[in-house]
């Protein structure tokens, strides 16, 4: 099994492209598997990373700037049960 971590920013209007650098730089250290990053209107940036089920505490991506972002950093878990 996979665990799955969602991290999810909106940028003050204008900054997204600085936010998205930002999210680009901030690394977990551990062991991640997997990781990906996404934009979508609204100067909104979403970076998922990939962990293996046994990892006891996956290191989550920390609060960027508060000059960065309109609104707290939205954050999910998920734990996969299967692929098709």
């Amino acid at each position: 099994m996979t665990l799955a971590l969602m991290w999810e920013a909106a940028a003050v209007t204008g900054r997204g492209a600085e936010l998205l650098a930002w999210a680009r730089d901030a690394r977990p250290a551990g062991r991640a598997l997997r990781r990906e990053t996404f934009t979508a209107p609204g100067d909104r940036v979403l970076v998922i990373t990939w962990w293996p089920a046994d990892v006891d505490a996956p290191e989550e991506l920390p609060d960027p700037p508060a000059e960065l972002v309109r609104r707290a950093v939205h954050r999910w878990r998920f734990t996969s049960v299967g692929v098709e």
